[in-house]
């Protein structure tokens, strides 16, 4: 079972992150219905270059577990206190990967308000992606955890959508900002702002 979610994941990185949304990530107690996700691309001598990425450079230290199977977290540090989770994605040695950009907490709601000690509705928890990895608890000590294994403290269990599909523009970056690579639950009450 492992091996063919595997195989769904280790395409092009827009496919992946339709299979992604909607689906639910499980760690430390808490479930988490993922709402809203964004795709990145290889680098410019691969498949799907996007400049945008953090694969575009090609491997390096710090995205090497990008260009490893699909399936494994990506997390990395933005603006030195976010953590930003990721799920990778595209076939062995093709660096890409779907951006977990916000999730509705389904349970281990205690728990997560422990971890964001805000007065923030439920529903606005993990809307958005620094956000989503406090309150999951998520850090870059958890990079290269494969979330498809059944003994791992982070797993991705694959589900069907709850609601229509939007694709937009994603947010926050400067560079191939034309793809309508990010994907949201419409109307959904926990997608970023």
């Amino acid at each position: 079972m492992t091996a063919n979610l595997r195989d769904r994941l280790a395409v092009h990185p827009l496919k992946a992150a339709r299979l992604v949304l909607g689906s639910v990530l499980v760690v430390d107690g808490i479930r988490a219905r993922i709402v809203e996700v964004e795709a990145y691309g290889s680098p410019e001598n691969g498949p799907w270059p996007d400049a945008a990425a953090h694969t575009y450079p090609g491997p390096t230290p710090r995205n090497a577990v990008m260009f490893g199977p699909a399936g494994h977290l990506y997390v990395y540090l933005s603006y030195g206190i976010h953590q930003c989770v990721n799920i990778t994605a595209g076939p062995d040695g093709v660096g890409s990967g779907v951006l977990l950009r916000a999730a509705a907490i389904e349970s281990g709601l205690e728990r997560v308000r422990e971890r964001r000690a805000v007065g923030d509705p439920d529903a606005r928890l993990a809307a958005g992606p620094g956000r989503l990895g406090q309150a999951l608890g998520i850090t870059v000590a958890d990079k290269g955890i494969d979330v498809l294994d059944p003994s791992s403290a982070v797993q991705l269990e694959i589900a069907a959508r709850r609601g229509p599909v939007v694709a937009g523009p994603r947010i926050g970056i400067s560079r191939a900002v034309d793809l309508p690579w990010r994907l949201w639950l419409q109307g959904h009450p926990s997608v970023s702002r």
